[in-house]
């Protein structure tokens, strides 16, 4: 069965902020395109600023994708969990985004 997802450069700069830290910045993000869910930017982890994150215990699985690890962003003397994931082995369907992670729009901001 197809998952319906498409995977494709995206064409534009992206800064991604918690607070007023730049968490990460690249000319090089994937945007993910699946049914019945918003695009989501991926962001190589070269261009992630991981000083800022720490891994947590939280794991989800997508029937698609494969399962996603999870990480929390500090910066400013601030912290929110499960801010970043990443598929660190994704399914061979969606292979593109392995070494990239993903935000949670609701804890950071994007430029």
């Amino acid at each position: 069965m197809d998952s319906g997802i498409t995977i494709r450069p995206y064409v534009h700069p992206v800064t991604v902020r918690f607070h007023d830290v730049v968490i990460a910045s690249t000319d090089h993000a994937l945007e993910l395109l699946e049914p019945n869910h918003s695009p989501v930017l991926y962001i190589p982890f070269d261009d992630i600023y991981l000083v800022h994150f720490e891994k947590t215990d939280t794991r989800t699985q997508c029937p698609w994708k494969g399962t996603a690890s999870y990480w929390r962003v500090r910066g400013q003397g601030e912290a929110s969990e499960d801010a970043m994931w990443a598929y660190e082995d994704p399914n061979p369907g969606v292979a593109a985004i392995q070494g990239y992670g993903a935000f949670d729009p609701q804890k950071v901001t994007f430029e």
